[in-house]
């Protein structure tokens, strides 16, 4: 008898897609009809759900169910699991909450779950999990992500906020029609442009980027490696040792100033404290002129070159674009800033086509045309304890519990946490210094970890409750910077005994008597019902037909037009900044911030500038790690999702991560294309697969991250991830984001037999003890 067929509309962050079932299990995932280009990555789902590392059923870390918060901590990751029921489960998780919030007090208690999850808006594992803890008393949360995060607590005092970051930057259509120079600090590669936060029905950047080259655009790249230029743009690569592209910047403007070619009414009339730091610039403060020459000796690229492209900025209209990655480095506040003073320099912020933009090359839908209005959204609720600490100080705040830390002009201290909750991320793969977060993880009493297959995050669990994925459940999805609201029905049945983060945090309020408080008597249906209607009103007051939720969950998605008006940044501010002030204590852009300056931050002076970052190719630390490293996003999986998948499979060497390295430096180590190298420093040391590339400068090392971590102790990474390397510090008292790209290594061939990589392996399920 044949295989009966169904298919259900779903969508993911590497796109939409239908969900091709046949008795009972994924068979394929069909591209969404309205998106011009797919991502491949949808071809590792139906593995990836099928798969023997799907978690099935509840289990406890044999130590913990016998000691409870007594056991060794530090025995995470490395000791069997014993699967219980689900009840049992539950109830270890609700009284070990009540305990700690008796005896520790609700700020004991962190709701970590950083993490893209699903891009579901109801089954959004982070937000039902602060949802839950909030509606039992609050928890400890975290501010700012690692993505932008220096952005998002650096340009609120610049410009009045962060929404450029964000993707709301001069739309297309005005750079296609006006732009006659992009010049992309980062590059622009296209592989980021898979992803969208909430999803997508279409990936437009391809579209967009053929577009500009038809009209003639000129592109210039800016980045330490040719991949960041994108396929079938003639662009010119302009090589950069990486973390200086500041100080290119600002001999950019010195080349401006001093040839009295910068927009001196524009930085009189809308700029504040412009004249303070063109004093800078120019060597006037500290005597040293940020000129084109000193800049060559910094950044590396030829004095006469910067001084060229600084003049044919100014004398077309000019967009300079800055990847997010500029900004996760230490001292990462600075070439945002400086982008925005050079910007300024040239005055054609406002200008159609001109001014500058932020994530070109991070994410899909940046600048993409789409109408103001909202995409789905469900709320977390308020936190009662207000307490939370900057994304990326996790280490710090469980190594240093008491600790003073200064953040965005406040003095704060690290909670004493007992207990982490967390569902929906993976802080294996996002944080730097794995090693030394091994050492945090093993501090907390009880870790409880929601998750759908045996991730490094879930073995090194306490308690770990399986969740259901995507396909396993009826949820609603869309992105702030995408045109389409996909409806995503579920198409399977949920694996084993795993269950909806939603249904295991409901009986746990239940159990903790705040039900009420968490689901607001909805049901799934309920709530998506009450998530679409919300957003159908917001539509309908911006203009916009939404039919009724039934219509639209039938038809699978809902689609907005283009508008019909060119968005460009700041275009009534620049029209008359007196009846339209940015958000800032000056209502202009604040090239000099006194707000900043009064934080007396030696690590992020009151403008831009050139400050040193900890690790570069010109720090003491060179002549020992002669390496920088640059970890970049996989284009093969979203982070370290699907790393098991098929697509990410494929794409290893040797089943380990790549690692890219010039010609000169593999040459001069006796390295060739395929070898297994030890990529190493002071903080650990990884096994990975060298690429050999006439596309990377000298100098430079490139491994993208998101390869499951897999220790064998302290001493070596065998799978090849590179946040074993990467430095743990915040990149300035004034955002204290992550500084993953400031990182020197050294890379030496592998001698002898490579220890076999273990990260896809279930761990033990032992019997009761």
């Amino acid at each position: 008898m044949p295989a009966e067929t169904k298919r259900y509309p779903s969508l993911s962050h590497w796109g939409a897609f239908t969900a091709v079932v046949e008795d009972g299990r994924l068979r394929a995932c069909e591209p969404f009809p309205h998106d011009p280009a797919p991502s491949a990555i949808l071809q590792s789902m139906p593995g990836m759900v099928h798969s023997p590392l799907r978690i099935a059923r509840p289990a406890v870390r044999r130590s913990w169910l016998r000691d409870r918060g007594a056991a060794d901590g530090s025995a995470r990751g490395t000791e069997p699991f014993v699967e219980v029921e689900w009840d049992v489960a539950l109830r270890l998780v609700a009284d070990e909450l009540a305990r700690v919030r008796a005896q520790h007090g609700d700020a004991a208690i962190f709701g970590g779950s950083y993490g893209w999850s699903s891009a579901g808006r109801l089954h959004h594992a982070r937000t039902l999990t602060h949802r839950f803890l909030n509606a039992g008393g609050g928890c400890v949360n975290q501010a700012g992500n690692y993505s932008w995060g220096a952005a998002q607590f650096l340009l609120p005092h610049v410009i009045g906020t962060y929404a450029p970051v964000t993707g709301r930057v001069t739309d297309w259509k005005s750079v296609e029609a006006h732009t006659r120079l992009f010049l992309a600090f980062g590059g622009l590669p296209l592989r980021n442009t898979q992803i969208t936060s909430g999803g997508a029905g279409e990936h437009s950047a391809p579209k967009w980027l053929e577009r500009a080259r038809r009209a003639g655009i000129e592109f210039v790249v800016v980045s330490p490696t040719r991949a960041d230029v994108p396929e079938g743009v003639a662009a010119r690569w302009i090589p950069i040792r990486p973390n200086t592209d500041t100080a290119m910047m600002l001999a950019m403007v010195h080349t401006l100033v001093s040839e009295q070619r910068h927009a001196a009414d524009f930085v009189r009339t809308h700029c504040a404290g412009f004249d303070r730091f063109a004093d800078y610039v120019l060597g006037k403060t500290d005597g040293i002129a940020k000129n084109a020459e000193w800049a060559e000796r910094v950044c590396g690229v030829p004095a006469g070159e910067i001084r060229d492209l600084a003049r044919r900025a100014a004398g077309t209209r000019t967009l300079l674009s800055c990847t997010w990655s500029l900004q996760r480095a230490h001292r990462g506040e600075q070439p945002y800033w400086a982008v925005i003073a050079l910007a300024a320099a040239l005055g054609q912020i406002g200008l159609p086509g001109g001014g500058f933009a932020f994530g070109h090359g991070s994410m899909n839908g940046v600048g993409n045309p789409r109408p103001g209005v909202a995409a789905p959204e469900m709320s977390a609720g308020r936190n009662p304890t207000g307490r939370s600490i900057p994304v990326a100080r996790i280490a710090d705040m469980l190594l240093q519990p008491g600790e003073p830390f200064e953040f965005n002009g406040k003095r704060d201290t690290y909670p004493d946490i007992r207990l982490v909750y967390w569902a929906g991320g993976n802080p294996f793969h996002h944080h730097q210094d794995l090693n030394r977060l091994m050492r945090a993880w093993s501090r907390p009493e009880t870790i409880i970890v929601h998750d759908s297959w045996w991730t490094p995050t879930a073995r090194r669990g306490d308690i770990v409750l399986p969740a259901t994925t995507t396909l396993e459940r009826n949820d609603i999805g869309g992105s702030s910077r995408d045109r389409f609201v996909l409806a995503m029905h579920r198409a399977l049945a949920p694996h084993a005994q795993s269950r909806n983060d939603f249904d295991i945090y409901r009986e746990l309020s239940a159990m903790a008597g705040h039900e009420a408080a968490f689901t607001e008597g909805r049901d799934e249906f309920q709530w998506l019902r009450h998530i679409y209607d919300n957003l159908a009103r917001n539509w309908r007051d911006g203009g916009f037909d939404a039919p009724a939720f039934d219509a639209f969950w039938e038809a699978g998605y809902l689609e907005l037009p283009e508008p019909s008006r060119e968005f460009v940044l700041f275009e009534d501010f620049r029209r008359d900044p007196e009846a339209h002030p940015l958000q800032t204590p000056s209502g202009k852009i604040e090239i000099y911030s006194e707000r900043i300056a009064g934080f007396g931050y030696d690590d992020c002076p009151p403008h831009p500038s050139w400050v040193e970052p900890v690790e570069w190719l010109g720090a003491e630390a060179a002549v020992r790690f002669p390496l920088h490293l640059v970890t970049s996003q996989p284009g093969d999986k979203l982070h370290s999702q699907l790393d098991a998948g098929s697509v990410s499979v494929a794409g290893k060497i040797h089943g380990r991560e790549r690692v890219h390295m010039s010609e000169v430096d593999a040459a001069s180590r006796g390295i060739a294309h395929g070898d297994l190298v030890k990529v190493y420093n002071d903080r650990g040391a990884c096994v990975a697969a060298a690429v050999v590339s006439a596309g990377v400068m000298p100098g430079v090392a490139i491994m993208s991250t998101g390869a499951w971590f897999d220790p064998e102790g302290v001493d070596l990474e065998r799978h090849g991830n590179p946040n074993v390397l990467t430095v743990d510090v915040g990149t300035s008292r004034l955002a204290q984001a992550p500084s993953a790209l400031s990182a020197l290594v050294d890379i030496r061939k592998w001698e002898g037999e490579a220890p076999a990589v273990r990260a896809f392996e279930v761990p033990e399920l032992a019997a009761q003890a």
